[in-house]
């Protein structure tokens, strides 16, 4: 009695259908429409409306309407139909023809859909405010249409499965919906540019070899900054590196071209004293004069003495200063 009754449904439902794609080849029933929608469900016919299909599918224990997605191409699924997939490129024009078994007024379209989402890419392709109309002939260009393939999908539509162009038909005074799909992927355009080069991932190698210094025959003395607590700090005292040199540390701050300075100014005082006989007196021996007041500077008693010190002859007569310092 139940088969009887759910057979006169199928019926029901199947007397009722109304319109499908013809071409290009659009999804049909399989396998895993019934694995999702059940029994019933698969064996509607074609050209049924989804609220006639939804109404018996209901009423089956196989019915996953999580899994089934009427709404969605009337629940056919890609798996079902791999081996119809289309491939066309943007700008492609498409002809389309569609059967209307039944005229029942309503408005439609037809449009690229994301099956991930169910929504419509861009725009609809083609759309209509009185189709199949049941107060007039229906126009050829609704049972018979051309269809351009946009730039709109971009890469969406580059996987077969992920898109699908829909013919969408609702005779809302009658609540009857009509949805058919065709399984299609976009290949790339004719506008494309080239891919931009690839950066390159090496970054520049500097230079390992240091500057060379610039050659200089002005001698400085560089005063060296303070170390820092945790370094051992260097010797404040320089190594002599002359035979005999005297180990008296040059004055903070002073240079050899402020030593020189000050031997110029001195050795200028001395022949002005000595030219007009004012100033101190000098010791003369082998020729050469040691003004004795020479040692009055710091100066002149670190560093001339030494020099006096290293370099006259030891039979020179040296001042009482001078030789207070040796």
């Amino acid at each position: 009695m139940k088969s009887t009754i759910l057979a006169v449904s199928g019926f029901i439902a199947s007397v009722s259908a109304h319109g499908l794609l013809v071409s290009p080849a659009p999804r049909q029933p399989g396998a895993a429409h019934r694995a999702s929608c059940g029994a019933q469900a698969n064996y509607q016919d074609k050209n049924g409306n989804i609220q006639g299909v939804l109404q018996v599918a209901r009423q089956q224990s196989d019915y996953n309407p999580a899994t089934c997605n009427l709404w969605l191409c009337k629940g056919w699924k890609y798996e079902d139909n791999t081996a119809n997939v289309q491939t066309y490129t943007a700008g492609q024009v498409v002809p389309v023809v569609f059967n209307v078994a039944a005229p029942h007024t309503g408005v439609a379209n037809f449009s690229i859909v994301d099956t991930a989402t169910n929504t419509i890419i861009g725009s609809p392709l083609k759309s209509w405010t009185d189709f199949a109309s049941n107060a007039h002939t229906i126009p050829d260009d609704q049972k018979s249409f051309s269809v351009t393939i946009p730039s709109d999908p971009g890469s969406k539509c580059s996987t077969a499965g992920a898109c699908v162009l829909q013919h969408f038909w609702d005779a809302r005074n009658i609540d009857q919906t009509y949805e058919s799909c065709i399984d299609f992927t976009v290949g790339g355009g004719s506008g494309g540019g080239a891919p931009a080069p690839a950066p390159s991932s090496a970054a520049p190698v500097p230079s390992s070899a240091a500057p060379a210094p610039c050659s200089s025959t002005l001698v400085t003395i560089t005063k060296v900054a303070e170390p820092t607590s945790s370094a051992a700090a260097p010797s404040a005292t320089p190594t002599g590196t002359g035979s005999g040199g005297s180990t008296k540390p040059i004055p903070e701050g002073v240079t050899l071209e402020d030593l020189l300075a000050w031997i110029k100014i001195l050795l200028n005082v001395f022949f002005f004293s000595f030219g007009f006989g004012f100033g101190s007196l000098c010791i003369c021996a082998n020729h050469m004069l040691v003004p004795y007041w020479w040692s009055s500077t710091s100066i002149v008693d670190a560093y001339l003495g030494t020099y006096l010190d290293t370099y006259l002859p030891t039979h020179l007569v040296q001042s009482p200063l001078v030789s207070s310092k040796m």
